[in-house]
């Protein structure tokens, strides 16, 4: 019960260490939430115009996914999937941020590799085709994720892909003006130029 408790809250702690915005600013970038979409995530840093800025947010983003997953592992399997869920949170709903954080996309790639990396190997070469082909990061987030539910009743425990699809679902909603940008044709393309 203990572990159950501790958990979560070491989950949503951990996700709600808002990295983007950090290192953006350690860059000498400001404050990233005032470019692009506005969002804290390894996308929007990109936006910077530094490449290496955004893979280093990339890393520690799915490092906090993996390493909440990983070690709320060693309390049980409901410990680590409560973990999961709740670094996501984190990251999409920082209390040191007015709750406004990222998408949750990278993060939830980490739970992914930690619990069930079959499906997360899936979740990242359809990722990085969607994108390659499309260039909209938010298109491939959003296929990424269903297809990441899809599989995972056959990739996973019954427990993980429940989660997996709750995460996708929570990603999809994270997503909302994207898909309606989407569907209007105003959706921002993955640009390694500042914006």
């Amino acid at each position: 019960m203990t572990a159950l408790i501790a958990a979560p809250i070491f989950g949503y702690l951990l996700g709600s260490i808002p990295f983007g915005l950090v290192l953006s600013r350690i860059a000498g970038h400001g404050d990233i939430r005032r470019i692009g979409s506005g969002s804290i995530g390894a996308t929007n840093v990109l936006r910077t115009g530094s490449i290496g800025l955004a893979g280093l947010t990339l890393l520690f983003d799915v490092g906090k996914g993996c390493v909440a997953a990983a070690v709320a592992h060693r309390w049980g399997e409901g410990a680590a999937l409560a973990a999961g869920l709740w670094v996501i949170l984190g990251h999409m709903f920082p209390v040191w941020l007015g709750f406004r954080g990222g998408k949750g996309v990278a993060t939830a790639l980490g739970v992914l590799i930690a619990l069930a990396w079959p499906v997360a190997l899936v979740a990242a070469l359809i990722w990085l085709a969607v994108a390659a082909y499309s260039r909209y990061s938010s298109l491939a987030a959003l296929i990424a994720s269903v297809a990441s539910a899809a599989v995972a009743p056959f990739l996973a425990g019954r427990a993980t892909a429940l989660l997996i699809a709750a995460i996708a679902l929570m990603i999809i909603l994270r997503h909302h003006a994207n898909i309606r940008r989407l569907i209007a044709g105003r959706e921002s393309r993955i640009s390694f130029r500042k914006s």
